[in-house]
């Protein structure tokens, strides 16, 4: 059995590898093929799946649907020789039999069922949490916003509901029920982006019984998730210093010393290996951070670190890393984040964490990306207009151990239990060798 993988951006890319890499360990494997339809596809790359057509990195990055002017860029770029050159492939592929697994958005969905073959979907860009919670539908909203009853619209449903779908996969339970409404095939086994991030089992400090005692004994983490794209990243960084500068700020000076006294801040920044470090170490030092020896800050907070390249810096009571290695860590052992990406969010707030979003300048975290990211991530994820106001909120956060508990339950609940990725590959296994390997469309 053959099975052709087409995706459309690099967190997609990450995803679809993951259920690749569990389909690999299956005793009857299929023979795998990949086409990232956004950019290169170096996930692929380097788990050895042939790609089989041209890969182009486009100017927008992925994010033409921001705004027009990244449309414009990428058509300008070839976007459209491109798509119909893949299209070519993939229709020459599926010639010869095999399935489809489409990971994203209705892209790969509809190249999938041009295909002529059977096709599976993992929906990764899309919830129903964009519209409604449990409780029902999002207050102040547009009317027109919710028009189709869904946040999958008329045709998307017509792609899921084909006889050539074999199943769909949404990213949470809520989407899977309403997509149910219209006979498609939907499964809920999790969303594959938690996969990878081993939860520690240690109960957090918050629901400890000498829980204040034991947080002003210890450091407060936060984690610094700039995103990963250049030159957007190191923007995102300035801004994500001066609300660290903030929160700083307030734990040196304007909080009564003789409760916060041995409280000290430790920020754990997860920085995308493809992006240079010099810009942000002329950020921290402007803000009066001096570099200090790793081994150091390593024994002082007992930290694990993978990276022997990272760099560390300190001011006043706090300590600030930079890894661009140890990225599980940072989500990991975090308290609160300080965020400005999108996967890197997601996967933070599925950890039961609180992360607090400045919006910038975009491409990618725009205001309207991070609007509807807090629309998706509901309560766990919390939006200021500018950076100093970042610390106002860890400030009610630490001072509402129900508000953290109501965050934890919700990040989990939205994002899922880790380990979807194996059963989606089983799923997939057992679908496929149970099915004909062609159907008509």
């Amino acid at each position: 059995m053959q099975l052709l993988c087409l995706s459309n951006g690099h967190g997609e890319d990450v995803i679809a590898v993951r259920i690749l890499q569990e389909l690999q360990r299956h005793q009857a494997a299929p023979e795998l093929a990949a086409l990232p339809l956004v950019g290169e596809g170096l996930a692929y790359s380097q788990l050895g799946i042939p790609i089989i057509a041209s890969v182009q990195k486009m100017p927008s990055g992925g994010f033409i649907y921001m705004e027009g002017r990244q449309l414009l860029r990428d058509l300008r770029g070839g976007l459209l020789q491109l798509l119909m050159a893949q299209f070519k492939s993939v229709r020459a592929w599926a010639k010869k039999g095999g399935v489809i697994l489409a990971v994203g958005d209705i892209v790969p969905l509809l190249f999938a069922w041009l295909s002529g073959a059977p096709y599976i979907f993992v929906g990764t860009a899309k919830s129903e949490y964009y519209l409604r919670d449990e409780a029902g539908t999002l207050p102040n909203r547009p009317r027109w916003e919710g028009w189709s009853k869904s946040v999958y619209l008329p045709w998307e449903r017509w792609l899921m509901s084909h006889r050539r779908c074999q199943a769909v996969f949404p990213r949470d339970t809520l989407t899977t029920q309403r997509l149910k409404q219209w006979s498609i095939p939907a499964f809920d086994l999790g969303n594959p982006m938690m996969d990878g991030i081993d939860r520690e089992t240690k109960k957090p400090n918050f629901y400890d019984p000498n829980a204040e005692f034991k947080e002003m004994q210890r450091s407060l983490i936060v984690a610094l998730l700039p995103g990963s794209r250049t030159p957007e990243a190191y923007e995102n960084w300035s801004l994500i210093a001066l609300a660290a500068d903030a929160l700083l700020e307030i734990y040196t000076h304007r909080l009564p010393q003789e409760q916060y006294q041995r409280r000290s801040l430790l920020f754990l920044s997860a920085i995308a290996p493809a992006l240079s470090l010099e810009p942000l170490q002329e950020v921290l030092v402007g803000y009066g951070w001096c570099q200090q020896p790793l081994d150091l800050i390593k024994s002082n907070f007992n930290l694990e670190l993978k990276d022997s390249h990272c760099l560390a810096f300190t001011l006043k009571n706090a300590t600030l890393i930079i890894t661009q290695e140890d990225y599980n860590l940072c989500l990991l052992k975090a308290d609160f984040a300080i965020a400005m990406a999108g996967t890197a969010t997601e996967q933070f707030v599925g950890l039961g964490k609180a992360a607090i979003a400045i919006p910038g300048s975009g491409p990618q975290y725009t205001p309207a990306f991070a609007e509807a990211q807090s629309r998706l991530l509901g309560p766990s994820l919390i939006l200021v207009d500018k950076p100093q106001e970042v610390a106002a909120i860890v400030e009610q956060l630490l001072r509402d151990p129900d508000r953290i508990q109501l965050i934890a339950e919700n990040g989990k609940r939205r994002m899922g239990k880790p380990g979807a990725s194996a059963r989606i590959a089983n799923f997939v296994m057992a679908r496929i060798t149970s099915s004909p390997s062609g159907t008509s469309k």
